[in-house]
């Protein structure tokens, strides 16, 4: 016999999944908060950085899929540090490329080990924590992307500066990469093999993977993360030099425009915190939770969609309050959308998770060279913003529409 976890054990791992959601976002957010000085030391134009983006993006989508089938016959307690170590020496190595060309390949291996966390933190909040929980867990896990992108322009700020020294760029990767093992120190400090071992299916409780797959919400779902993933990742790819690119920005300095991204993921991250909080207040008022998800969805989308007013906002106080808006509201969808993939496949959410997210990623990132070749067409960022933060109340709309017909009712029928 083995002592029981206290209660506030199952916090205490959601804390630890949003460093590593942190640190995910440390190493991805490199590349955009040091975007002018790599374009330059690279002589890259806004499509070859487009490409970089979209390299990640499509290895993302091939890590998900491996990643999301592995998270449901590997036990997470191995699997999860494993990627964990495996991108954070892809981003050590990251500091030590010389052409173009390594540098694409080391974007592509990072995008393909970071997609294993998704799937493994997805299938540990939905192991350990009850459904009334789930989705403050998940804001709790989501939150760390924001807290890593906070962090990220602080550290390239602190370790940069306004050094204009050839190859500074490299120290920011090569010191997060390393920071980042740390972690699996404290995963095996706090996870016992039992932890996270699947209790037995009683009878009546198999599922099959297909039947869900072929739903009419896993179509739902589909179009939600496709929604999710062209706004986020264009504005998390973009943002910097929106505001800071000399030839066709806002013409912010690097500086303060690193800075100003810092306080959008505040922002961001206060959106996450409070739409878990938002969920968790309406189910204990006696709202069905997934009708609590779709509404606080439904908000963060309508306020995703003022990008529209940013791109028509000329550099000021304006712009970036409206910024704010759209960060907390883009952010404030994904703790929703965790829950509701959790929701549809309690056997399965490895599987339909990671497949979700490849599908979504593969769609979404050839929308990174398209962003990239308009901006680099019509010497402007205006028409990608205004357009990108509308996706969200497509997915919501879908969510409407598809959800409530049944979970296994079929495409086809």
């Amino acid at each position: 016999m083995t002592n029981p976890r206290p209660p506030s054990w199952k916090w205490v791992v959601a804390g630890l999944l949003l460093l590593a959601t942190m640190i995910n976002y440390l190493d991805r957010q490199t590349l955009s908060s040091l975007a002018p000085r790599i374009k330059a030391d690279f002589d890259l134009d806004p499509v070859q950085y487009g490409n970089l983006e979209m390299a990640f993006g499509l290895a993302f989508a091939a890590g998900s899929l491996a990643f999301g089938f592995l998270a449901d016959l590997v036990n997470i307690r191995w699997l999860y540090p494993a990627v964990l170590l495996a991108w954070s020496l892809v981003g050590v190595l990251t500091g030590f490329t010389e052409t173009f060309e390594e540098l694409l390949l080391c974007r592509t291996a990072l995008g393909f080990f970071e997609a294993g966390h998704w799937p493994c933190a997805v299938r540990t909040t939905q192991r350990l924590l009850s459904e009334k929980d789930r989705t403050l867990g998940n804001s709790v896990l989501q939150s760390g992307a924001a807290i890593g992108a906070i962090l990220t322009p602080l550290a390239v700020n602190a370790m940069v500066g306004d050094s204009t020294e050839p190859g500074i760029w490299r120290g920011p990767f090569i010191a997060v990469g390393f920071a980042g093992m740390l972690w699996i120190f404290g995963w095996f400090s706090l996870i016992r093999g039992r932890d996270m071992a699947e209790p037995p299916v009683e009878l009546g409780e198999r599922e099959s993977v297909w039947s869900a797959i072929l739903s009419l919400r896993f179509l739902a779902l589909f179009v939600v993360v496709l929604a999710l993933n062209i706004t986020w990742q264009l504005i998390r790819a973009w943002l910097t030099l929106f505001l800071a690119d000399p030839q066709y920005g806002r013409g912010y300095s690097e500086k303060d425009a690193r800075y100003f991204t810092s306080a959008f993921y505040v922002a961001a991250d206060a959106g996450c915190l409070l739409a878990g909080v938002a969920v968790g207040l309406l189910t204990r008022r006696g709202w069905d939770g997934h009708r609590a998800r779709v509404l606080v969805f439904g908000i963060g989308a309508s306020l995703s969609a003022f990008t529209t007013v940013a791109a028509l906002l000329p550099k000021g106080p304006a712009l970036l309050g409206v910024l704010l808006i759209v960060a907390a509201g883009t952010l404030a969808l994904f703790p929703c959308y965790y829950s509701f993939t959790q929701d549809l496949g309690r056997r399965n959410v490895g599987k339909i998770s990671g497949l979700l997210a490849a599908l979504g990623w593969a769609v979404s990132s050839p929308f990174q060279t398209l962003f990239g070749q308009e901006v680099k067409d019509s010497g402007s960022y205006d028409l990608g913003i205004g357009l990108v933060g509308w996706a969200p109340l497509i997915g919501f709309v879908a969510m409407l529409l598809l959800w409530r017909r049944g979970q296994f009712e079929r495409v086809a029928s």
